[in-house]
């Protein structure tokens, strides 16, 4: 019995994204009708022809635009929402978010930045961009952590203030740099907005390193989290190196938050919204937490994408103007929520 409940929240959350996908890639423009879509996919898979698209039509759209897409996002809302769960655990903190706390506008100007030399679409461009918004967002983090800490402890009200103060001032710096360049970096601001998400399969290649071993890493500090709850110095007896852990949780979750950034854009608050369902419905066990917040991330973005694609169709939406919209009702809510002692 108790093995069924170990197993029944991956099982829902599963459910919940295969059923994400395949919304994701039937719905657009062009609407896929669901055994259409079965035959056109189960037909490729055999190296067939489809008999209900003799011509190709679908399979060009689904191989080329669709099924890359919803991977990509896919995997960026399992980052964003893995490395929120990661920093709540890592500051004790419910309201650390990478979207809140600056991460993202320091990963997005370290992206801006890379692109004034490169392309983000070229492949000096999917090197430097991920790269470029990980020392971004790694130093966001670190600066943020250092201005919001009170001994060893980061205050709510801390962490907000110095999250907002160190975002604006990367926004600023980005909205200057937009502002007096041309071509490729005047895009830029629909890519902050989280409204360009990179299609095709080079970017999904060249995003696969860093998410796998920003997601793996995530899932195998679930323990050392756990242990941190109670304190440093009962870490430290319990056996757990603290500082190591520390760094090893920033990297990972700044890590996954940079390559989410440099492929998507900024798209706010999917690591703060999904920990907080999953911590509701199933508990705060980290080792169980991070694994399903990554499942959830990746069906909370699925599902905006194609709100922003469907809400004022054929014109798009960008999907960081949908995610804020969801976010900010549910950050008033956590923020209420978080001056009860027996939250957190």
């Amino acid at each position: 019995m108790h093995k069924q409940n170990t197993l029944s929240p991956y099982l829902i959350i599963t459910l919940i994204l295969i059923a994400s996908a395949v919304l994701s890639v039937a719905v657009g423009s062009v609407f896929i009708p669901l055994p259409t879509l079965w035959d056109v996919l189960s037909s490729a898979i055999r190296g067939t022809a489809s008999t209900l698209d003799p011509e190709g039509v679908y399979l060009k759209i689904l191989s080329g635009l669709r099924l890359p897409r919803m991977l990509m996002l896919a995997m960026v809302g399992a980052a964003l929402a893995g490395s929120g769960g990661a920093y709540q655990g890592l500051f004790r903190n419910p309201l650390a978010d990478p979207f809140l706390i600056g991460v993202s506008s320091g990963a997005g100007l370290g992206a801006v930045l890379a692109m004034l030399a490169k392309s983000p679409y070229t492949p000096a461009g999917l090197i430097s961009v991920p790269l470029a918004a990980f020392c971004g967002a790694l130093l966001t983090v670190l600066v943020v952590a250092l201005l919001a800490r009170v001994g060893r402890t980061v205050p709510t009200t801390n962490l907000i203030l110095a999250g907002v103060a160190v975002s604006s001032f990367a926004s600023a710096v980005t909205s200057a740099l937009m502002i007096h360049s041309t071509g490729e970096l005047r895009r830029a601001l629909v890519w902050l907005m989280g409204g360009a998400i990179m299609t095709g399969w080079s970017p999904i290649l060249a995003v696969l390193p860093y998410v796998l071993i920003a997601l793996t890493g995530l899932v195998l500090i679930g323990h050392p989290l756990n242990v941190l709850q109670f304190g440093e110095e009962q870490a430290l007896q319990l056996g757990i190196r603290v500082q190591r852990a520390r760094w090893i949780t920033i990297a990972l979750a700044t890590l996954a938050t940079a390559a989410a950034v440099a492929f998507a854009g900024i798209i706010g608050f999917i690591g703060l919204v999904v920990p907080h369902i999953i911590r509701m419905l199933w508990g705060g066990d980290y080792r169980r937490l991070i694994p399903l917040s990554m499942l959830g991330g990746a069906s909370l973005l699925l599902l905006t994408d194609v709100a922003a694609r469907t809400v004022i169709a054929p014109q798009e939406i960008p999907v960081g103007i949908i995610t804020a919209l969801l976010g900010a009702p549910f950050f008033l809510w956590i923020l209420k929520l978080s001056k009860a002692q027996n939250y957190w």
